[in-house]
């Protein structure tokens, strides 16, 4: 599994925080007149968009579970055998 593959990253509003973070981190750093670490924020909101939206892939969520219409009991032959 790999970090942006993590099961807190599967809601978008999550994906989106972390990215508006980021760029909001970065105006603050232009505003108070340091642009290399705007530049190095605006560097990590990149990065962000990259794995979250373009690589990311959501999990199957019913991975683990079972088939909801198997019960457990062994399902009749449609045609009986002779």
């Amino acid at each position: 599994m790999k970090d942006y593959e993590h099961p807190f990253f599967r809601p978008l509003w999550r994906r989106v925080t972390v990215v508006a973070v980021c760029v909001i981190w970065s105006g603050i750093e232009f505003a108070t007149g340091t642009p290399f670490w705007g530049v190095i924020a605006l560097g990590f909101a990149g990065y962000a968009v990259w794995q979250f939206f373009y690589l990311y892939k959501p999990a199957e969520q019913n991975e683990a579970t079972p088939d909801e219409t198997n019960s457990g009991e062994p399902k009749a032959d449609p045609e009986p055998k002779e």
